[in-house]
């Protein structure tokens, strides 16, 4: 499964395996993190969001356990 690019100032791609509910973001900044239990509906609408930080910051910030991977400066 390939990380999906998206249109955003402040993230850079976003990867969902849905046989674990686990959705990894990496932002701008270099940052990449994992999100557990994510449901599918919420990657389909962060992909489906007009503007996806919004949407990032308002439904899965805060709102699912959070695992940080790395932080690099190359995007």
């Amino acid at each position: 499964m390939d990380p999906v690019p998206l249109d955003s100032t402040l993230l850079l791609w976003v990867l969902y395996v849905p046989e674990e509910r686990r959705l990894r973001l990496k932002f701008r900044s270099g940052e990449i993190y994992d999100y557990s239990a994510v449901p599918q509906r919420i990657y389909q609408a962060l992909l489906d969001a007009e503007s996806k930080g919004r949407y990032f910051n308002h439904y899965i910030r805060d709102a699912y356990p959070t695992q940080p991977l790395r932080t690099d400066s190359a995007t």
